[in-house]
This record gives C-alpha cells, sequence and structure tokens, in this order.
C-alpha cells in the first residue's frame, strides 16, 4: 500500500515538474487552498500579520482568508485590469508586513492565465511567498513549478480526469508551513489524517494519463 502512494506521488509530482517529497496529499483544491494558504500564513506570522490575494481568487481562497480575518489577519485585495489580469507591479506597492500573496494560475470562470512567474519574482524580491491555486489548469496547460515560481501549489484530480476528493499541495522545498490537520505524521507531518490511498492512487494514474497526452 505504501509503494503505491509513493508511486502515485511520483507521477503526481511529474506532472508539474517537482519532487515527490514536495506533494502533500489532500482532499481537493479547498482543502489544499486552505491548507497553503493558514498554513503559510501561520508559519509566517513572527513577521507580519497581512496577506493579499486578487480579487478573482476562486471561493476557497477567499474562504480561507476569512478564517485569518477572524484571527486578526488583514487582508488585501489586488484588483485586475480589463483583460482580467492582475498588474504585476501591484506587488511593489503592497505594505512591508505582507507575507503572502494568492493568486491562481488559470480563473475557472474566464480561463486568463495570471503572470504568476512574474509576480512570484516580485514577491521574492521583497520576502514574500506565493500560493498559487492551479486547479483549473493542471492537465490542460503545461506546468512547471520550478520555472512557476510558487512557494505553495494546488491541484486537483477530478478536473484532470481523476476522481472527486483527492488533490495536493505541493510545496516548494523548505518554504514555512504549518500543517492544519494535526495529530499524526501522514504526509510527513505536513497533513494529518489517514491516506485515501484508492484515491491518490488513482490520481496518480490521471496525473501520468494528462501528463502524456
Amino acid at each position: 500500500m505504501r509503494a503505491a502512494v509513493e508511486a502515485a506521488r511520483a507521477q503526481v509530482a511529474r506532472l508539474v515538474g517537482a519532487e515527490p517529497a514536495d506533494v502533500v496529499f489532500v482532499s481537493g483544491g479547498t482543502e489544499g487552498d486552505h491548507a497553503a494558504l493558514i498554513g503559510s500564513a501561520w508559519a509566517l506570522e513572527a513577521r507580519g500579520r497581512r496577506v493579499a490575494m486578487s480579487a478573482i481568487e476562486h471561493h476557497a481562497i477567499h474562504g480561507a482568508a476569512e478564517v485569518l480575518e477572524r484571527m486578526g489577519f488583514a487582508i488585501e485585495h489586488l484588483p485586475v485590469g480589463t483583460d482580467g489580469r492582475i498588474d504585476p507591479a501591484a506587488i511593489d506597492a503592497l505594505p512591508q508586513d505582507t507575507t503572502v500573496i494568492a493568486v491562481m494560475l488559470a480563473n475557472n470562470e474566464t480561463g486568463v492565465i495570471q503572470p504568476v512567474a512574474e509576480i512570484a519574482r516580485r514577491a521574492a524580491a521583497r520576502g514574500m511567498r506565493v500560493v498559487c491555486d492551479a486547479v483549473q489548469a493542471a492537465g490542460k496547460i503545461p506546468i512547471d513549478a520550478r520555472a512557476l515560481g510558487a512557494d505553495y501549489l494546488v491541484i486537483s484530480a477530478h478536473k484532470l480526469g481523476g476522481p472527486k476528493g483527492i488533490g495536493a499541495l505541493i510545496l516548494r522545498a523548505g518554504v514555512p508551513f504549518e500543517a492544519l490537520q494535526r495529530g499524526s505524521s501522514h504526509e510527513r507531518g505536513r497533513r494529518g489524517g489517514t491516506e485515501n490511498v484508492p484515491g491518490i492512487v488513482a490520481f496518480g494514474a490521471a496525473a501520468e494519463a494528462a501528463r502524456a497526452t
């Protein structure tokens, strides 16, 4: 069973140009978005209690931001232009205590591809981390996690031909992160709870098939 999970982890990693050790299996995009945004904000709290997000993020990111807001974090909203894209220069104007920026790769309603790599470059120059919801993009357009530059990348199996109820949070090696679900050592301590082995194996097969097309 462990061998099957690890084989699937490698398949998912290959789809997005990541290392297998970077992949954390979650229940889907919503959990992945919450884990990425809240987990990174918690881990970086000593530096600041402000996160930024584009105005067109998926409801799951908005929901995660609401959780942080209830904890006293400030939320900045980045507008988009008439072309549906965020201006990367907006990153330069964010308050210094901003720690995390959430920007989706492909919008689930318009299909517009955001300039994530340029946003990530500007964010890194200011010591900020980037959460990228790539649920709508994975399996449809090529994704290279290293070139994209996002620190936290979220994908979901059912958007690329796999089953519902399984997804992945891909963490860049060494990024600050605190687990939301705790109490066990599953997923290297990054996501507590018994793993959905059938879903994970099917996710791996779907990722392999998507990569081959």
